[in-house]
């Protein structure tokens, strides 16, 4: 048990200080862009303006503050969930944030349920049946979907299922139908990877001695592979997927462009070209923010599945 509660507290302290560091990446990042922020937004929007009116709007925004005021008081709204006011329409960024997030995340987690469904069972299958035909089928299938780009998948499997077979809505959101056809898409540029994982670590945990003494023990193969060989490949697995789950969502804008769906994606490509500040620092906020606590609840998962993760942190 306490080792367990040091592996926490390690894991939460670790967690505090890259929350912290992508704060400071987050706020100055925006800060070493060439140029100044108010005048670029406006230039980028084609708006007229004086030199007074650049004045009031920095004063209004508080940029004509020294840096480390504009931090501290950044860094109390961001505690408090409050990123600042969008230049764009006024708006509370937050709460816009917000509402494209929870579409955006919608479509990454079914991604992601796609992915699950489709690595897990094939990987298992195609290092069973190592060199077989099935095996080879996968391999070949598999390569050919790695070189691929997402978005000419997604133009792919609009023509075919949506337009030449009907099968499933070709834009739109807020169905269950409407979100097949994108979250497939986004899934498919990570499918491949995730099956070459779980089928190369399979047949290398195949190899080991506790393998074979498990079938000298006479344990049937079912229970070797589900509870002693895919067992061993979790851990890297889990730990990838983490990594990944982040990508799906920081990588959705592309297939919500494609799709119309109204997504934080769509929403952020606006903000860049807009150059609306505090939009593109609450982006990064809020996808560093899931990023963090995504990899630490997988890090917990790991150390639950395999306990010599606890003592080897411990020892450190």
């Amino acid at each position: 048990m306490n080792g367990m509660a040091n592996y926490l507290m390690k894991r939460f302290l670790s967690m505090a200080l890259a929350m912290i560091g992508l704060t400071l990446i987050a706020f100055f990042l925006m800060r070493i862009m060439p140029g100044d922020p108010i005048e670029a937004y406006y230039q980028a929007n084609h708006i007229p303006v004086t030199e007074e009116m650049l004045e009031q709007a920095r004063q209004e925004q508080g940029l004509d503050k020294p840096l480390f005021t504009q931090y501290i008081t950044w860094l109390g709204g961001v505690m408090t969930f409050d990123f600042g006011t969008s230049f764009m329409n006024g708006k509370s960024v937050s709460e816009e944030l917000l509402a494209y997030f929870t579409v955006t995340i919608q479509l990454a987690l079914v991604a992601f349920l796609f992915m699950l469904i489709i690595c897990i069972p094939i990987g298992i299958l195609s290092a069973i049946k190592q060199n077989s035909v099935f095996d080879h089928a996968t391999r070949l299938t598999i390569f050919s979907v790695a070189s691929m780009p997402s978005f000419w998948l997604g133009f792919v499997l609009i023509y075919v299922i949506a337009f030449k077979l009907d099968l499933l809505p070709l834009m739109g959101w807020g169905t269950p139908q409407t979100i097949i056809l994108p979250a497939l898409t986004l899934a498919l540029g990570n499918i491949p990877f995730y099956i070459r994982m779980i089928r190369t670590s399979m047949i290398e945990q195949m190899k080991q001695p506790f393998v074979t003494f498990a079938r000298a023990r006479g344990i049937s193969e079912s229970v070797i592979i589900r509870k002693h060989i895919f067992k061993a490949t979790l851990t890297p697995f889990v730990t990838s997927l983490a990594m990944t789950f982040g990508i799906l969502i920081g990588g959705a804008a592309i297939v919500e462009m494609i799709f119309s769906i109204p997504g934080m994606g769509r929403y952020i490509v606006g903000a860049i070209t807009a150059r609306d500040y505090y939009v593109m620092q609450g982006f990064i906020m809020m996808i560093g923010f899931f990023f963090i606590i995504v990899n630490f609840l997988a890090d917990l998962l790991c150390a639950l599945i395999d306990p010599r993760i606890r003592l080897k942190e411990n020892l450190s």
